[in-house]
């Protein structure tokens, strides 16, 4: 990505998703809709987010159920 990352955090609340930081981006994503669901973020983040997101959705769940969902 340019300068942006992918987070996810644990012990955070649902629906499942990721925080997508950057220069000009400070958003979140939902996994299961890859739909921004609060905060900004640029086109050209979005954009790769999104990709990046598309084909790693299934790591990204794992990762949220890890850090998440615990006994």
């Amino acid at each position: 990505m340019s300068g942006a990352a992918i987070y996810i955090y644990a012990d955070d609340y649902t629906p499942p998703h990721f925080h997508v930081r950057g220069t000009h981006s400070n958003a979140q994503v939902r996994i299961d809709t890859l739909e921004v669901t609060a905060g900004t973020i640029s086109r050209r983040d979005r954009s790769e987010a999104i990709a990046y997101a598309t084909g790693n959705r299934d790591l990204l769940i794992e990762k949220w159920r890890e850090f998440n969902e615990r006994d």
